[in-house]
């Protein structure tokens, strides 16, 4: 569990974009189903900062951050995300937890030297087999995979930064979670999102997927929690202060 020091600082949650409509009007952005789902694995406070919007915050005063997913593209290269990128190199410098959640993945491999592309397979949503490839404190061990993730995206981290290991991945994607040193991780699934969130981002995008040669049907009916998926921000938040 995270030391009685670090609960006394937020964990802050970088929000990058929002979710479709129909998760925000059910079940809130993706702040609210971060905190959703990590539950009573951290009993300190929560602070959420708009990266597409305001300041980014001295890192120092954190326990932690999470990155959110986006609906924006990393290739944007919008003047905020540049700023993040920034941010993101000196918090990872001075050792601060960090955990990137699909759009957030992407940018913290990007801020440290990889890059990031349209994934060359198409878009990647639904509930996938994940096959780990290491040992690693938040995704377990490869004896206990593959296992169940969410999806719910087009681009990828086509080139990892120096010094990465990649973790793990699934049939479409080879570099699905990624780890920088000993506190920053990128995950390219939606660790929370459940089967009803994942759904509702399948029927948004059907049109979308059934032009790329996916199947949205078959994608909707395969559909569940994921919860060795959610477990990952558990692990995260139990982790730190460690």
């Amino acid at each position: 569990m995270p030391t009685h020091e670090a609960r006394m600082r937020p964990i802050g949650i970088l929000v990058t974009g929002e979710p479709i409509a129909e998760t925000r009007h059910a079940r809130g952005g993706f702040d609210a189903l971060i905190r959703g789902a990590t539950g009573a694995a951290w009993s300190g406070a929560w602070e959420v900062i708009d990266c597409t919007s305001e300041p980014l915050p001295s890192s120092e005063r954190f326990a932690a951050f999470i990155v959110t997913g986006s609906p924006a593209s990393v290739t944007e290269r919008r003047p905020w995300m540049l700023a993040l990128e920034r941010w993101l190199r000196a918090a990872v410098r001075a050792d601060c937890p960090v955990l990137g959640i699909c759009f957030g993945h992407q940018i913290l491999a990007q801020a440290l030297g990889g890059r990031v592309e349209h994934n060359p397979t198409g878009r990647e949503f639904g509930t996938v087999q994940l096959e780990l490839l290491a040992d690693d404190p938040l995704l377990g061990s490869p004896s206990a995979s593959p296992f169940p993730v969410n999806m719910a995206h087009q681009d990828s981290v086509v080139e990892v930064p120096s010094g990465t290991r990649v973790l793990a991945r699934t049939l479409q994607e080879p570099r699905a979670a990624i780890r920088w040193g000993p506190r920053a991780w990128g995950v390219q699934f939606h660790p929370e999102f459940d089967a009803e969130v994942t759904r509702y981002h399948i029927r948004h995008t059907r049109a979308s997927l059934a032009r790329e040669g996916a199947d949205p049907e078959r994608l909707d009916r395969e559909v569940g929690d994921a919860v060795n998926g959610r477990a990952v921000l558990v692990r995260f938040v139990a982790s730190i202060g460690r």
